[in-house]
């Protein structure tokens, strides 16, 4: 299918608005067969989601961790627990409960007990650097906090104690208890923990595992949280609006902001997800779809909002076996998918382009696979054709964000597809182009604007900020993505720029303010601008352009890499720093970031590899175009 090319130019003539459902809505003549887009679904607590599955599928595997498996009756057992450990140390209706935690029944355990006891979920990367943390726990106003004890994770959560916050309680868990009998596959999940949280496999000689804790008020153990007969005090949880999860996301400029998912979102949500995949591949149309159970191997952190709702709630509302994995690894993923047999994955496309170029491939049999979706990033034609040509599964999009909990598009699984789009609306989203210039008006299809949705599945609004929240939904409800796009005529969506700076790295979301930050304070700095640099491994990686006083030496990478080691995560790291004697300028005399992508374009094409002379460059201040 060849992709349209869209029209730059604004839409003329005709009332915003305006049109019948179809002209609005131009994927209603072209919709999946056996998905009703006008579906209504029912918002409920998500604690509803577990409790329905242990009565379902009590005594059916439900996790494995690191060869050790739980049914569903003993999550539900083990959440419950938490709900009342967590009750017994304070917390009630509307705390906020933090989790930094990888993949773990730890994790799983910790998000829904802290549902049922009436809190609110606050996601935390434990990649995060100390100052990040920080902010996170004072502004989400978390009151206790649940992550590992291991040395790499723990320190700089402990420093929050006592802080400019309202955390009082730190819940440290210990991956030994989550380990089976015997005890000697601890080694292997903590060298994980280590390559994840560090950054690299540290020597035998230089490991230190657990992390020094202190004994007082403030810390408990998970173990500790647990005991007790499960008997915690019912909540009376409005699922409409009732916060379940605050998810933290960001832009260029400013402070991550936390994106209010109430539990209907997040309900809503995992529906639409199913609905989606319950619609079957060409071939379940042909042969009928097979009997049985899927399995889903989940490698993306459950911190992420699309892992999250794809990959641990997703699974629970169909009663799935969901084998979670601390971190991608590459080897370990393809042996796991040989053996295990899992049939759904989700993934960014870095990660599935490291499995169809891996060169042992062929030694292993990945046909279980039935579904993979990608997410986090795009998704290219020739990836998606190279993955399905080497495993045999098919390997489709999905668009979301934080603020929608996240999916809101998605290609079919069967019937028409296009390369490059990121497809069809979800039932139940409405997906609007809009005039960045006049942002009530709908673009016709094939004309470029913003991508606006407005769904079940869209956020409350910002954490204490009514007015991002304001800027960000208009009067018609519709949330205004920062990204460029399309819709063609038969109602798919095609991205074709961001607004936003952010650079993903890995699946990760870097905001280079962030990261010019930390570069600031470098005492010998004078300006600095960070951009995204195409890369085959990661999608993106962080360079950084510097210009330093006069006087001041330019500082090797590993210099600098040495004075950042506090301030920024391994992610964030710059990989590429380039000095410079000036940056290249806006008119109002900003600092010109798109030049600096443009050179960096240049270069990867073969133009010429010096920088053009700095000039003024007029630029649209809202969208950075």
């Amino acid at each position: 299918m060849t992709k349209p090319s869209p029209s730059d130019k604004p839409a003329t003539g005709g009332a915003p608005n305006s049109g019948n459902d179809n002209a609005l809505r131009p994927w209603l003549t072209n919709y999946p067969v056996d998905v009703d887009w006008h579906q209504k679904f029912e918002g409920r607590p998500m604690t509803d989601l577990l409790d329905d599955a242990v009565k379902k599928h009590g005594d059916k595997n439900f996790l494995t961790f690191m060869g050790k498996k739980y049914t569903y009756k003993e999550v539900g057992e083990m959440a419950d627990r938490a709900a009342r450990g967590f009750q017994e140390m304070g917390i009630k209706k509307g705390s906020k409960v933090a989790l930094c935690l990888p993949n773990s029944p730890f994790y799983v355990a910790s998000y829904y007990g802290a549902l049922k006891a009436g809190a609110t979920v606050v996601n935390m990367n434990p990649l995060y650097a100390e100052k990040e943390l920080a902010h996170l726990a004072k502004d989400s106003e978390a009151e206790a906090l649940v992550t590992l004890d291991m040395e790499s994770i723990y320190p700089k959560l402990g420093k929050l104690i006592g802080g400019d916050n309202k955390l009082k309680k730190i819940v440290t868990c210990s991956l030994s208890d989550a380990l089976p009998f015997p005890k000697g596959q601890l080694f292997n999940a903590k060298n994980w923990v280590d390559k994840t949280f560090r950054g690299k496999k540290m020597k035998p000689e230089d490991r230190k595992y657990s992390a020094n804790l202190p004994k007082d008020a403030t810390h408990t153990t998970f173990r500790a949280l647990i005991d007790n007969d499960g008997k915690y005090k019912k909540v009376d949880i409005d699922p409409d609006k009732d916060l379940a999860v605050l998810q933290y996301t960001g832009g260029t400029t400013g402070l991550p902001k936390g994106a209010m998912l109430t539990h209907s979102n997040l309900y809503i949500n995992t529906q639409q997800t199913k609905a989606w995949f319950e619609m079957g591949t060409e071939e379940d149309r042909k042969n009928g779809k097979p009997k049985g159970r899927e399995k889903i191997l989940a490698v993306l952190p459950f911190f992420h909002v699309f892992a999250m709702t794809a990959e641990m709630n997703f699974s629970i509302a169909i009663g799935a076996e969901l084998d979670m994995k601390p971190n991608f690894d590459l080897k370990e993923t393809i042996k796991t998918i040989h053996k295990d047999k899992p049939t759904i994955f989700a993934g960014v496309p870095a990660i599935y382009k490291a499995i169809a170029d891996d060169p042992s491939l062929t030694k292993y049999d990945l046909s279980s696979l039935k579904y993979c979706m990608a997410g986090g990033a795009p998704l290219s034609s020739e990836l998606k054709k190279d993955f399905e040509a080497k495993t045999g599964c098919i390997l489709f999009e999905g668009y979301g964000l934080s603020e929608t909990s996240p999916l809101a598009t998605a290609n079919p699984l069967r019937g028409l597809q296009k390369p490059n789009s990121i497809g069809l609306p979800v039932p139940g989203m409405d997906v609007r182009i809009r005039d960045p210039e006049f942002p009530t008006k709908d673009q016709p299809v094939n004309v470029k604007g913003e991508i606006c949705l407005r769904g079940p599945q869209l956020m409350k609004g910002y954490w204490n900020r009514e007015d991002a929240t304001k800027e960000a939904i208009d009067k018609d409800g519709f949330f205004h993505t920062g990204d460029i796009g399309y819709m063609d005529e038969d109602g798919f969506v095609f991205i074709v720029d961001r607004i936003k700076d952010m650079i993903i790295t890995n699946g990760y979301n870097v905001y280079p303010s962030n990261v010019e930050t930390a570069l600031a304070e470098h005492p010998g700095v004078s300006e600095c601008l960070v951009i995204g640099v195409p890369d085959e491994k990661r999608g993106e990686t962080v360079k950084a352009f510097v210009v330093m006083k006069p006087g001041e030496k330019e500082l090797s990478r590993d210099e600098f890499k040495d004075f950042l080691k506090d301030k920024l995560s391994p992610i964030q790291m710059p990989k590429d720093i380039e000095y410079r004697k000036e940056l290249p300028k806006t008119l109002i005399g900003k600092p010109d970031r798109k030049a600096l992508v443009e050179e960096e374009r240049i270069k990867r094409e073969g133009g010429s590899n010096q920088p053009p002379a700095v000039q003024p460059r007029r630029i649209n201040r809202r969208y950075g175009m």
